[in-house]
């Protein structure tokens, strides 16, 4: 049988390098746009909350940046919270409402769709962290196809 002869890992150690950035820091020009599409559930994998950090990362980097919120996406947006709204249950719990509302306290803008909300999900729009503005299902299509004509940069994020 081996013998691993290699010491442990250790807290504090550096296993990559991490410092090393093989690709200039982009910025937005003056009036550059991105939108982050979600149709995700929240919780139900990684790429919902990558995503919002994407989001946010781009309105850093000075991009006019909008989030929507549409299908199972909508799950990102409602309040939490257990036993009461706005308690953590579990480390992470409240993961999605506290980066989405750093992204619009940062001046970013986020979209949730009514039918989603309520035809879906059973949420109506008081449900929604405040701040987030709901949306005609009509206007999902109009929102992707304005920031297309406006050249915007636009993260489609879903799962199955």
């Amino acid at each position: 049988m081996p013998i691993v002869t290699k010491p442990k890992n250790v807290s504090g150690e550096h296993l990559v390098d991490y410092e090393e950035k093989v690709f200039e820091d982009v910025k937005a020009e003056p009036g550059e746009k991105a939108l982050v599409t979600f149709h995700t559930v929240a919780f139900e994998g990684s790429i919902g909350f990558v995503n919002l950090l994407q989001a946010t990362r781009l309105k850093r980097k000075g991009f006019e940046t909008s989030i929507l919120l549409y299908g199972p996406g909508v799950t990102l947006g409602v309040q939490r919270g257990f036993p009461t709204l706005g308690d953590e249950a579990f480390p992470g719990h409240q993961n999605f409402n506290k980066q989405i509302t750093k992204f619009m306290e940062e001046g970013g803008k986020v979209y949730a769709c009514r039918f989603a909300l309520q035809a879906l999900y059973g949420h109506g729009e008081g449900a929604l962290i405040e701040g987030i503005k709901p949306i005609n299902p009509l206007d999902v299509l109009d929102i992707i196809l304005l920031h297309r004509k406006a050249n915007a940069f636009i993260l489609d994020t879903w799962t199955l």
